[in-house]
C-alpha cells in the first residue's frame, strides 16, 4: 500500500463513530504528540537533553524536555473547548482550562515524556495519555469529580518516538496504530484491530528489584528462565528498556508480559507508576487487544483512585500469562 492510500487519523477518528467533541480531543492529543516529536528529534541540537534544576511531585528530578513537553501538551490541549481540565504527571495540582466551553465534559490525564532516562542515549521514549468523561460540565472541575470518572475512560493511547514515531490509539473498539509521515505531517493508519497475542515468550521486568519481588513475582521469573528443562518447556528472552511506552509497545507487535510490580521496600508496596496517566491508560489498551492487565490480585481498571498522582503495580500483556502470574499471586 502506498503512503497516499493510506487512511488518515481523522477517518479513522470518524470510523469509530467518535462524537465531535473527542474526536476534536484526541487530534489536539495528536498535534501535541507531532510537536514533542519535533522537539525530541532536535533536542541534542537545541541543548534540551540534560536535567532541570526541578522535580515533579514525585521527587524526581525533571529532564528539561520533561518540562517543555508538559508546556507543548498544556498549551495545546487549552486549545480544545471540549477539554475541562488536565492532570499532568509534572504538575502536583489539577490544571483547569480557563478556555473550555461550558458544555466541557472531558479531562485528559498524561505522562508527557514517558522514560526520559533514556534521552541522553537516543533511546526510546514516549507520551501517554487518558480521556476521562466527567458525569456533568463543572465550571472549574473538581478533583474529587476527576478520580470518580478514572472508571469512565472513553480513549487511551501513547506516542512512542523512537526511529519512527507512532500513535497507538483506543477508543474502546479497536486498537490502531498510526505512523507520523514526516513529510506530510500527518498520522497515517499502519494497523487496526491489534490483537496480542495470548502466548509469549517475552518477558519486561526490571531484575534490579529482584530482592523485593514477591513470591509470586519471583515463582514466575524463576519458571520462564528455567527454559526448556523448566516447567514452561520453553525459553524465555528478558526485555527492558526503561520506557514504559517501549515495552508496552512490544506487546502489540510480538505478545508478551510487562511487569512493574509492588515491591516489598519502603513506598513500593504499591508499585511505582502511576494510575491516572500510566497504569489505566495501558491497561485499557492491552484489554481492548484482547490482553489482561493486572495489579495482580484484581484488575487495574477497577482501581478508585483518591489522589491524582496514586500509584498502582501493573502487570499486563499477553492473557495467558497474565492468568498464569495471577493465579500464582492467589495461591503463594
Amino acid at each position: 500500500m502506498s503512503v497516499s492510500d493510506r487512511t488518515g487519523l481523522a477517518v479513522w477518528l470518524k470510523s469509530q463513530a467518535a462524537d465531535v467533541a473527542l474526536v476534536d480531543c484526541l487530534q489536539h492529543i495528536a498535534a501535541s504528540c507531532k510537536k514533542i516529536a519535533h522537539l525530541v528529534a532536535r533536542a541534542p541540537l537545541t541543548g534540551t537533553t540534560g536535567i532541570s534544576q526541578q522535580t515533579n511531585i514525585q521527587g524526581e528530578t525533571q529532564k528539561q524536555l520533561d518540562i517543555i513537553s508538559n508546556d507543548v501538551m498544556v498549551e495545546q490541549l487549552r486549545l480544545s473547548p471540549h477539554i475541562a481540565a488536565m492532570v499532568s504527571e509534572e504538575v502536583p495540582d489539577l490544571i483547569q482550562n480557563p478556555d473550555a466551553a461550558q458544555s466541557a465534559r472531558f479531562v485528559v490525564c498524561f505522562d508527557p515524556l514517558d522514560g526520559s532516562s533514556n534521552i541522553e542515549t537516543n533511546a526510546a521514549i514516549g507520551t501517554i495519555f487518558s480521556v476521562l468523561e466527567l458525569d456533568a460540565p463543572e465550571a472549574e472541575v473538581r478533583t474529587k469529580s476527576v478520580l470518580q470518572s478514572a472508571s469512565n475512560q472513553i480513549a487511551a493511547g501513547y506516542a512512542l518516538y523512537g526511529p519512527s514515531t507512532l500513535l497507538v490509539l483506543t477508543t474502546g473498539k479497536s486498537v490502531a496504530i498510526f505512523a507520523l509521515d514526516p513529510d506530510e505531517g500527518v498520522f497515517l493508519l499502519l494497523e487496526d484491530h491489534v490483537n496480542i497475542p495470548e502466548q509469549t515468550s517475552e518477558f519486561a521486568i526490571n531484575m534490579a528489584y529482584q530482592r523485593f519481588w514477591e513470591p509470586a513475582v519471583s515463582n514466575y521469573i524463576v519458571q520462564c528462565v528455567a527454559g526448556e528443562t523448566g516447567p514452561r518447556k520453553k525459553a524465555f528472552n528478558m526485555r527492558w528498556t526503561g520506557s514504559m511506552v517501549a515495552d508496552v509497545h512490544r506487546l502489540f507487535v510480538r505478545g508478551g508480559i510487562f511487569l512493574y510490580p509492588s515491591l516489598s521496600k519502603p513506598g513500593g508496596a504499591k508499585g511505582k507508576l502511576r494510575f491516572l496517566y500510566e497504569a489505566n491508560p495501558m491497561a485499557f489498551l492491552v484489554e481492548v487487544a484482547g490482553g489482561a492487565a493486572t495489579t495482580g490480585t484484581g484488575s487495574i481498571r477497577l482501581i478508585e483512585p483518591d489522589r491524582l498522582h496514586q500509584r498502582a503495580p501493573v502487570i499486563l500483556g499477553s492473557k495467558e500469562e497474565v492468568e498464569l502470574l495471577e493465579n500464582l499471586h492467589h495461591t503463594l
